[in-house]
């Protein structure tokens, strides 16, 4: 589990493929502080196992099935990324709770400049849109965001200063890929909901305040 707050950006620094499966090395600081073997690490938005580590670096493995749902396996010797740790049982939760299990990736579509942030618009498949409210949570390449626009296919989400100075997001541009991860919580009413079983529908839930 992760907040979407991301700890420190971290650059590839090898890459190899055995039998399959994609082994990434990156260089970091930060989160090196308390690592262990078997780890789970939030790498632009997705989460993958510590496998080893030095003082300077540590390594994860990309396997079929994550590579399938991501564009890891098409990231480049040092390129940056976001990185994360799992959450803590102590410290202040900032975000919201990410799985790190990415949805799909999807593409930036517009960048525009506004007085105090950049604003990016992303073009997700339409079954991700349904899964999204306005002004809710969303996780861009591990990073917690709200949604400030909603659109038929498309949203907005706004850079503040902070996110452009401490995630790798500022670096985008028109036409790049982004792991996309809807909010859990929205997932599972959407499942209550589904169920006829469960009694609930869209009218009991804006009783309840949803």
């Amino acid at each position: 589990m992760f907040t979407g707050i991301v700890e420190e950006i971290g650059t590839i620094k090898k890459i190899t493929t055995q039998q399959s499966v994609v082994n990434l090395t990156i260089d970091c600081e930060t989160i090196l502080s308390d690592m262990h073997i078997g780890d789970s690490i939030s790498v632009n938005g997705a989460c993958l196992t510590v496998v080893d580590f030095n003082k300077h670096s540590f390594s994860v493995q990309v396997i079929k099935g994550t590579e399938n749902k991501t564009y890891l396996n098409h990231l480049n010797q040092s390129t940056e990324v976001n990185l994360e740790r799992a959450m803590s049982g102590q410290g202040r939760f900032g975000g919201h709770f990410v799985l790190g299990h990415v949805d799909e990736v999807a593409k930036i579509t517009r960048i525009q400049a506004s007085d105090n942030s950049k604003i990016v618009t992303i073009k997700p498949t339409t079954t991700l849109i349904k899964q999204m409210v306005p002004q809710g949570s969303i996780t861009v390449d591990g990073v917690s965001l709200t949604i400030f626009q909603l659109k038929d296919a498309e949203f907005d989400i706004h850079l503040i200063p902070e996110t452009r100075r401490s995630t790798i997001l500022n670096q985008k541009r028109v036409g790049d890929p982004v792991h996309i991860e809807t909010d859990m919580l929205f997932k599972y009413v959407e499942r209550i909901v589904s169920n006829n079983e469960s009694g609930l529908n869209t009218e009991k839930l804006r009783a309840f305040g949803f």
